[in-house]
């Protein structure tokens, strides 16, 4: 089971990421986007940072984030499925796909244990 503090930072993340591609459909420039959105949570940017990096979210952040993105209460708390695939992430699965169709049963069992193992 995946802790409380990942799957908020997980969750925040993925806010950002919606809010990133939203501001870069509409024209905006990507110099800025994490101070704008620390700004839309009424946090500093150097918080913002923080979160991303391993600062925990308590009650308190969590149900002001959740308010600034528009979403229920306890919403940051909950594990969310991921709604769209990331550009990093399609470059990824297309490698892996690659590298799965290029090699041979020895070679699909080693990658498959190497991802369990990576996965916990």
């Amino acid at each position: 089971m995946v802790s409380i503090t990942v799957t908020r930072r997980q969750n925040a993340l993925a806010l950002f990421q919606a809010y990133a591609e939203k501001s870069l459909a509409s024209g905006t420039a990507p110099k800025g986007l994490e101070q704008a959105f620390a700004a839309t949570l009424e946090i500093s940017p150097s918080m913002w940072s923080q979160i991303k990096s391993s600062r925990p979210i308590g009650d308190k952040l969590a149900r002001q984030i959740e308010q600034h993105c528009g979403k229920p209460s306890s919403w940051l708390d909950e594990e969310q499925a991921s709604e769209t695939v990331s550009q990093g992430e399609q470059q990824f699965l297309a490698l892996a796909l690659k590298a799965w169709r290029v090699t041979n049963s020895d070679g699909r069992k080693a990658l498959r244990a190497q991802l369990r193992e990576m996965a916990g």
